[in-house]
Formats: structure tokens, C-alpha cells, sequence
């Protein structure tokens, strides 16, 4: 088998593949360049797009190149895949932004030093947006029957709940064939990689590209990957884990990682790591608490440097070993004068962001979960007076993961 095929199936990464033995033997014969597509649906990417990212960079890592497509025509239209209703539309300003800060965070994860394989990226803007709609039709529509459009899971599933699909949103696949074949003629592109929930799309270009050119193309998609509590990657409770630093803090991108659930922890250090699959199984009886902190630092190395994941080590070391304040956690900035009008411990809590209302505020406290200054607080009337503050700031905790430095200016 084929190399790159070979860790892509021990890593956990593989899930279905269009000609399996074909595409190991086209893999074997030189530099191919394969491709992800990602919408520009928000200013950043998060955790839950990490595992097409680790695709990309394995096929780098293995002598081919990668192609980032954004989707800034696409994401005009919106995938239905694994939607319950239409995506709300952005305009063009917005998904021209989010396209600029998506590039910059993909950057960070691809090796650009050498040519041959050097990730390209590209915006499918720049071909969707002048096609004419009857050329189009005459020339791409005619490969595609409503009878198998009908078929894809992604369009079936929203029919069978009697969810309305827009004719915007069914013509999404269309398009992503389209790019898929823009790509193969224009970049030599023969290979598409996405989610399991992809495959249709994926399909329809690989199909697309053999009745159009007669060439052979190659699809490959992933497993969906849930937490072992059956949450969605990505997701927690506090929200979205970017890959964002303005939005999300080196030192709670850390704490994601290194507060896995046990039963992630190998299988997250075969995916989201450049770690050896022989390291791996060399570890993986090693003690769980050291797993988790080779995880999240090898993590966070990679999207925020060597450096500042031995930052956030440190001040975890230190938080919760040490019970000192901590100095890369993320900081709520207050101003001076606000102290005037007796903040109560309740309205700190929802100045921090760490709770979103009261009730749950009020709660933590009778529970003794609350802490300022690595004191506990039990009292939801306690005062917030600035004789609490050492050099201009506060740490406060809510139970023993969730911590904030409070700044005044």
C-alpha cells in the first residue's frame, strides 16, 4: 500500500475511498496535488476543521501538494450537508474577511519552504463568478440526472423531514463538482479529500471530471469524529474551540486538549499530532495525565508555536499545582471606575464570560466552586473592591478548569 495511504489509515483518518488499489498506485507514481474545500462561513476555522487540516498536512508530509480552495463563491450559496435549513447568507465584504483570516490560520499548519510541495490556495470565487448560466447548463448540467441528485444523503435527509431545500442550495453539489474539474484541468488536481458526509460531492466531481476529460480522479473522505460523550468536535459547552487566537486564548486552546476525556486521548494523539505512530504505541500505556499534556502541547505547538505551548504548561503547572495566579491566562479587562458601583461576585462572573447568567452564577457559588485569588468565595453579595487586586488584576476560578485574569485599566 501506498505510503501516505498507509498512515492515513493508521492515524484514524480513513473512512471510504473511490478505487482504493488505483489511487495507492497513482499515489506511488510522483508529486500528485490533492484538495480541501473550506467555506468562509466565519472569521476562523475551529476545532471541529483541525482533521481536514491534518489531512492536508500528511499529504504534504508525504511528497504531495496541497490545494486549499476557499469557498468564497460557495459559501454565497451555503452547503446543505448535515443542515436542518438554508445557512444564512453573508455578504460579500464579510466572506471576503473571512477568507483573508481562514489563509493565515491555514498557513500556520502547511510547510511552505519547499516548491514541490508548497500548498496553493485558491478562491472559487474567481471561476464561479462570471459562468454563464446557459453555457454552464449545457456543458456541466447535462453530466448530472435529478434521479441521483435526489439520492445523496445530504439532500435525501432534508426531504424525508420535510425541510424545504432551496434550488440554491441543490445546486451546491453542482458546483463543487465544477471546482473539483476546474482544479484538474487548471492545477493537475486528482485528488479531492473531505468528511464522510462529503462523499456525494465528492463523487459527483470524480464522475464529472471521467465524462468531461476521460481522466481519472480520486475521492477520499474522513470519519465524523465525536468526543467519547457523543459531543460534536469543536464544540463544548463554553462554545466554539477556534483556532483564533483574538478569539480563543492560546491557554484555553491548551486546556482543551489537555481535559480530553481519557478515552480520546490515543486516538487524539494519532490525529491531531505529528507524533510517530511508533511513539504512539510505544506511550500509549504511559500514565493518562502525561498523555494529555503531550497532546496539548504537540496541539497547540503547531497552531500557536513551540513556545507558547510550554507557556501554557507552565501556568497550568502552576494554577493548579502551585495555586499561583497564572501568567497566560486569558484576561477580561475592567475599568477602574466601574469598581465605584459595587460589582457583586454575581457580576464578575458575567463580566468574565465565563457564565452567561446569573442563576448559574448564583449556583456555583453556593457550591463553593468560586474562587478569587485562589480563595473560595461563598457569599453571592461579596463585593468586589479593588484592595483585591495585585498588580492591576484578579484571577478568578470556577471549579478547578475554567480560570480568568480580571484587569483593571
Amino acid at each position: 500500500m501506498n505510503k501516505f495511504l498507509k498512515e492515513f489509515k493508521e492515524r484514524g483518518l480513513f473512512y471510504q475511498c473511490t478505487k482504493e488499489n488505483e489511487l495507492s498506485n497513482f499515489l506511488d507514481n510522483g508529486n500528485v496535488s490533492g484538495y480541501i474545500g473550506f467555506d468562509c462561513t466565519a472569521e476562523s476555522l475551529h476545532v471541529g476543521s483541525l482533521l481536514q487540516i491534518m489531512c492536508l498536512r500528511l499529504l504534504q508530509k508525504h511528497g504531495h501538494r496541497p490545494i486549499v480552495l476557499l469557498g468564497g463563491g460557495t459559501t454565497r450559496i451555503g452547503d446543505p450537508s448535515g443542515k436542518d435549513k438554508t445557512r444564512s447568507i453573508l455578504d460579500e465584504k464579510t466572506i471576503e474577511k473571512n477568507i483573508k483570516n481562514i489563509e493565515k490560520i491555514l498557513k500556520k499548519f502547511l510547510n511552505h519552504k519547499d516548491t514541490k510541495t508548497k500548498p496553493i490556495f485558491v478562491n472559487n470565487y474567481s471561476w464561479l463568478k462570471n459562468l454563464n448560466y446557459i453555457s454552464f447548463l449545457r456543458e456541466i448540467g447535462k453530466h448530472f440526472t435529478i434521479n441521483k441528485m435526489l439520492s445523496f444523503e445530504s439532500v435525501k435527509s432534508r426531504l424525508d423531514r420535510e425541510q424545504s431545500l432551496s434550488y440554491m442550495e441543490f445546486n451546491y453539489m453542482i458546483l463543487q463538482a465544477y471546482d473539483f474539474l476546474e482544479l484538474n484541468l487548471k492545477k493537475k488536481c486528482f485528488l479531492q479529500i473531505g468528511g464522510s458526509d462529503q462523499w456525494g460531492n465528492i463523487v459527483n466531481g470524480v464522475e464529472l471530471i471521467k465524462r468531461y476529460s476521460n481522466k481519472e480522479a480520486f475521492g477520499l473522505t474522513t470519519p465524523l469524529i465525536t468526543l467519547a460523550s457523543g459531543a460534536k468536535m469543536g464544540k463544548t459547552e463554553s462554545g466554539a474551540i477556534w483556532l483564533d487566537k483574538k478569539l480563543l486564548s492560546s491557554y484555553d486552546y491548551w486546556q482543551f486538549w489537555r481535559n480530553i476525556d481519557d478515552r480520546d486521548v490515543v486516538k487524539f494523539i494519532k490525529i491531531f499530532t505529528d507524533v510517530s505512530i511508533k511513539k504512539i504505541n510505544e506511550i500509549k500505556n504511559d500514565n493518562i495525565n502525561d498523555l494529555k499534556i503531550l497532546l496539548a502541547n504537540e496541539a497547540t505547538a503547531m497552531l500557536h508555536g513551540k513556545n507558547e505551548a510550554q507557556k501554557c504548561e507552565k501556568t497550568a503547572k502552576k494554577t493548579f499545582v502551585e495555586n499561583s495566579t497564572g501568567e497566560s491566562l486569558p484576561v477580561k479587562k475592567i475599568r477602574e471606575k466601574d469598581l465605584e458601583n459595587n460589582i457583586n461576585i454575581l457580576d464578575l462572573i458575567i463580566i468574565s464570560e465565563l457564565e452567561k447568567s446569573k442563576s448559574e452564577a448564583r449556583r456555583l457559588v453556593k457550591g463553593n466552586a468560586v474562587k478569587i485569588n485562589n480563595n473560595k468565595i461563598n457569599d453571592e453579595k461579596f463585593i468586589i473592591d479593588k484592595t483585591l487586586f495585585i498588580n492591576n488584576y484578579i484571577k478568578l476560578s470556577l471549579g478547578k478548569k475554567r480560570h480568568i485574569k480580571i484587569e483593571i485599566y
